[in-house]
């Protein structure tokens, strides 16, 4: 038993309330438990409790024992005078404090006890691996979509902050978010740092030639700084040297990576992609706004580098032919990790509730991410359809089961309070 447990068993009084009376026998009806406060103070307030035949509205404090009121000090703080019932696991009968005592230890049901222990000692990849396929489908229906509003939630966090930076440039904010997941994990840093170098309104105005924005973008990432022979490169370093003179640039200081990643994926392969989704458009946000169907939104990506990267890598090695196109996965991340959190952050700051659905809705119509997560809930029985549910068993395992925040989990919920 502790403080979290019990605060979840009053809260939804998942004890026996027959019958119950004080530690001096004085019968206790809850009408209201109160709200839980997270805050300093008692642990709900605003809880109605008829003791005796008087009706009392106040606070209710909850103790692992009764002497524990006197050990954390609360009858020295002011913050506790409004405390109407003092509710303990168990009484282990102090001197007498005047406050009502309401012991729980023999009303609350030893199998919920043993289930929450349980999923507390596991040391499983989640702690109910074992049974949440046994939760209702409504039940993890509802969850998810919850679940989902949560990480949309915290990653439009991220939004908002560049919004504070920026002097609510929304497209501009696009522009950071969107160039630093092309910069995948490794790079994503870098990525964002080198975006926020460069305004976008300059970008705009050499949008009409792409190896410009290949230089600006190039440049700021420090690679343009060794010695070429191919003549690409030279070009490229000969702009972006008058381009950074004339605008005044400052390269940003994070080193890009290359090690351990796939060709594919290799930072010049990917700055030179996103300088030409520049050049398709500096207003990328404008259009996400505007947009009703997915597949437009994938069409706007599906872009290629230009011809020299067909035969590269990087600067200053040639490779066999590939067409440096910008494939279905990556895409999928740009809806998934950029596009989804801006709409549903935009719509949630202005009250656009139909762009908070659109978001949520064009992530239903994208396939699901493949990863250890989501392959061990696949595992346990869990359909993962789409990025819908991925973005959910992702949330789920890395904010509530590596926490062990089963009590405020509603898979968890169920599973402690169920009869059998």
């Amino acid at each position: 038993m502790n403080e979290q447990l019990l605060q979840y068993i009053w809260q939804f009084q998942y004890f026996n309330a027959r019958s119950l009376t004080t530690t001096e026998g004085t019968p206790v009806q809850v009408l209201y438990v109160g709200v839980l406060n997270r805050n300093q103070g008692p642990d709900f307030e605003q809880a109605r409790i008829r003791i005796g035949t008087t009706l009392w509205a106040g606070s209710v404090e909850l103790h692992l024992k009764t002497s524990d009121w006197k050990k954390h000090r609360h009858h020295a703080d002011v913050n506790y005078r409004k405390v109407v019932l003092h509710v303990v696991y168990e009484d282990d009968h102090p001197e007498p404090e005047g406050l009502p005592v309401v012991e729980l230890k023999t009303r609350i049901s030893r199998n919920l006890l043993n289930r929450y222990e349980g999923l507390m000692n596991t040391r499983s990849f989640i702690p109910c691996e074992k049974m949440i396929a046994t939760v209702p489908q409504l039940t993890l229906g509802m969850w998810k979509s919850r679940l989902v509003a949560e990480r949309l939630i915290r990653k439009g966090a991220v939004v908002e902050n560049y919004l504070e930076t920026n002097h609510q440039h929304w497209e501009e904010s696009f522009w950071w978010l969107l160039a630093k997941n092309f910069g995948l994990p490794v790079n994503a840093d870098a990525f964002e740092a080198i975006a926020k170098s460069i305004p976008l309104n300059l970008l705009g105005r050499h949008k009409q030639r792409v190896q410009q924005l290949e230089a600006l973008l190039l440049g700021q990432a420090g690679l343009l700084d060794n010695s070429f022979e191919d003549p690409y490169p030279v070009m490229l370093q000969r702009e972006y040297r008058f381009l950074r003179k004339k605008y005044g640039l400052q390269p940003v200081n994070l080193p890009v990576h290359f090690l351990r990643m796939r060709p594919g994926g290799f930072p010049t392969i990917r700055l030179a992609q996103l300088a030409m989704v520049i050049a398709s458009s500096v207003h990328l946000f404008s259009k996400v706004i505007a947009e009703d169907t997915l597949e437009n939104i994938r069409k706007w990506f599906r872009v290629e580098a230009n011809d020299f990267w067909h035969y590269h890598y990087t600067l200053n090695e040639a490779s066999g032919l590939r067409i440096k196109s910008i494939g279905p996965a990556m895409i999928d991340n740009i809806i998934i990790n950029t596009i989804a959190p801006v709409l549903f952050a935009y719509g949630s700051i202005y009250g656009k509730h139909a762009l908070k659905e659109k978001a949520i809705r064009w992530l239903e119509e994208t396939r699901p991410e493949k990863n250890t997560i989501t392959r061990s809930f696949e595992h346990f029985g869990l359909a993962n359809r789409s990025a819908m549910d991925s973005q959910a068993f992702i949330e789920l395992k890395t904010r509530y089961c590596d926490e062990r925040k089963c009590l405020y989990c509603s898979i968890g919920n169920y599973l402690i309070k169920k009869e059998k």
